[in-house]
């Protein structure tokens, strides 16, 4: 009895040092990089709901959902940017309607000294879940990530030039790059 008392005590110490920091979705920013032999197009993306969980100020989890409804095109205005942003929420890419949000559960977290951390996740598109690598920096009640997805890890080839060939310069790559800024 007495080890399950002591077993209870030092799990609900654990329990009580985690601390759970909603992001503020106002401030917090996801900057999108997509590019193909010709260029390439930005925007952004705006986050459903985020959170980050410490522990004795050090990072220990985190998880946040994105409304892939509101990717937007930010290089481009008018008639091309209807039709871009159209076109990355249809089916040939993110099919926004059948698959509204993405997903990002951070899985192992390892501390790399002055704030810095390096997180493995598992990030779901279309409901296809892969791992994905990245630092994340931690500053007061900011943390700042850059990270490359594999967008055919997730089912989207359009013009990938890694899936068909004979595309040449309408190539698009097969990474997109995410700038993501939080604040909680």
């Amino acid at each position: 009895m007495k080890i399950l008392s002591a077993l209870l005590i030092l799990f609900l110490s654990f329990g009580l040092n985690a601390q759970t920091k909603k992001i503020d979705n106002s401030k917090s920013s996801i900057h999108w990089v997509g590019k193909k032999l010709t260029g390439q197009h930005e925007g952004t993306l705006d986050f459903k709901e985020g959170s980050l969980v410490f522990e004795k100020e050090k990072l220990k989890g985190g998880n946040f959902t994105v409304d892939m409804a509101t990717i937007s095109a930010t290089d481009v205005e008018g008639k091309a940017k209807e039709g871009l942003d159209g076109h990355l929420k249809n089916e040939d890419f993110f099919g926004v309607d059948k698959y509204p949000t993405s997903k990002l559960v951070f899985k192992k977290i390892a501390d790399k000294g002055n704030d810095v951390y390096t997180v493995t996740a598992d990030l779901t598109i279309k409901d296809k879940t892969n791992s994905v690598s990245f630092d994340i920096a931690v500053s007061g009640n900011t943390a700042s990530a850059k990270l490359s997805v594999d967008r055919t890890k997730h089912g989207i080839t359009y013009s990938s030039g890694s899936v068909f060939d004979g595309l040449g310069d309408r190539a698009i790559s097969d990474h997109f790059e995410l700038e993501v800024k939080l604040v909680f």
